[in-house]
C-alpha cells in the first residue's frame, strides 16, 4: 500500500490524452489510490520543459510525455538527466520503430489524433446518442443503435455505453427488471447487435450493498439481497437466450476489457 502522496506529471505538445490514458492504465495495476496525475498540454518551447522538470525535481514523482517535436523530446531527455528525474517517452520508441521498419518519416505535427475530422464528429454524435438513450429512456432509438446493451441493475451498462461511444459507436442500453415489460423494439433488433451483461450474484450483491450505503438507504433492502439478485439474473438470462444475443460475464472485468470483447464481435 502506498502511504504517501505521489504525482505523475503528464506532458504533451498536444492535449496529452494519449499519455494520460497510458498512465491511468498503469496506475490501475497498482494499489495506488493516492497517486495523482497532473497534465500539462500544448507545450511549445524548451523553456517550458525546463521549468516543468525543475518543479518535478522539487516535488518528486516522474514524468510521462508525448512530444512529437524532436527538439522538445531532446530537451526533455537532457533535463531528465540533469535533474535526475525519470521521464518516460510514451510515443518516441513507437515512432522510431515505425521509421526504422518502414523507412518513413513522421509528420511531427502535434494533435493529429484530435483534429476536427469525421471521426471526431462521429464520436460526439455517438456520445450524445448514448446519453439520450441511457437506461432505456428512448426505446424508439433501439433500432438506430449500432449496438444494444441489456442487463440488470449495476452491471456497468452506462459506463460501458459511454466508453464505446468514445470509440464512435452509437450505443443504447436497456435495464432488465422482472416486473417491467421490455419494449417491443427489443425483439426487432438483430441478435448480433445485442450484448447481454451479466455478473456473478455474490459480486453483484457487494456492489448493490455499497450502492445502498452511498445513497443513504437502509441495509437489507430487497434490491441488495441474494434472493432478489438471483431472481433478476434468472429472468435476464432467459430473456437474453430468447433474443439470441451474446452474453458477457463482466465480473472483475474492467470497462476497457468488456469493450474490447464487444468491439471484436462487432468486427
Amino acid at each position: 500500500m502506498i502511504e504517501h502522496n505521489y504525482e505523475i506529471t503528464i506532458c504533451s505538445d498536444s492535449v496529452g490524452e494519449t499519455a494520460e490514458a497510458v498512465v491511468r492504465a498503469t496506475i490501475r495495476q497498482f494499489d495506488a489510490h493516492q497517486v495523482r496525475t497532473k497534465r500539462i498540454g500544448h507545450i511549445k518551447h524548451e523553456d517550458e520543459i525546463r521549468s516543468i522538470m525543475e518543479q518535478v525535481a522539487k516535488t518528486g514523482g516522474f514524468v510521462a510525455y508525448t512530444l512529437v517535436q524532436p527538439e522538445l523530446r531532446e530537451m526533455m531527455k537532457e533535463e531528465a538527466i540533469r535533474l535526475n528525474v525519470r521521464a518516460v517517452d510514451i510515443m518516441g520508441p513507437m515512432m522510431q520503430a515505425f521509421i526504422d521498419t518502414f523507412n518513413d518519416s513522421p509528420k511531427r505535427k502535434p494533435g493529429l489524433l484530435h483534429q476536427l475530422d469525421e471521426d471526431y464528429f462521429r464520436r460526439v454524435e455517438a456520445i450524445e446518442f448514448a446519453v439520450k438513450c441511457d437506461d432505456g429512456r428512448d426505446t424508439s432509438a433501439l433500432l438506430k443503435a449500432d449496438l444494444l446493451l441489456i442487463g440488470i441493475s449495476r452491471t456497468s451498462k452506462t459506463p460501458l455505453s459511454i466508453f464505446l461511444a468514445h470509440k464512435g459507436l452509437k450505443v443504447s442500453n436497456l435495464p432488465l427488471v422482472p416486473e417491467v415489460k421490455v419494449p417491443k423494439e427489443l425483439f426487432l433488433v438483430p441478435g448480433k447487435r445485442i450484448f447481454g451483461l451479466t455478473m456473478d450474484a455474490e459480486h453483484l450483491l457487494k456492489i448493490r450493498t455499497e450502492r445502498l450505503r452511498s445513497v443513504g438507504l437502509p441495509y437489507g433492502a430487497k434490491y441488495a439481497t441474494l434472493e432478489r439478485i438471483s431472481e433478476e439474473l434468472d429472468y435476464a438470462h432467459s430473456l437474453m437466450k430468447q433474443v439470441g444475443c451474446t452474453v458477457i460475464n463482466v465480473t472483475d472485468k474492467a470497462i476497457e476489457e468488456t469493450a474490447g470483447i464487444i468491439m471484436n464481435y462487432m468486427k
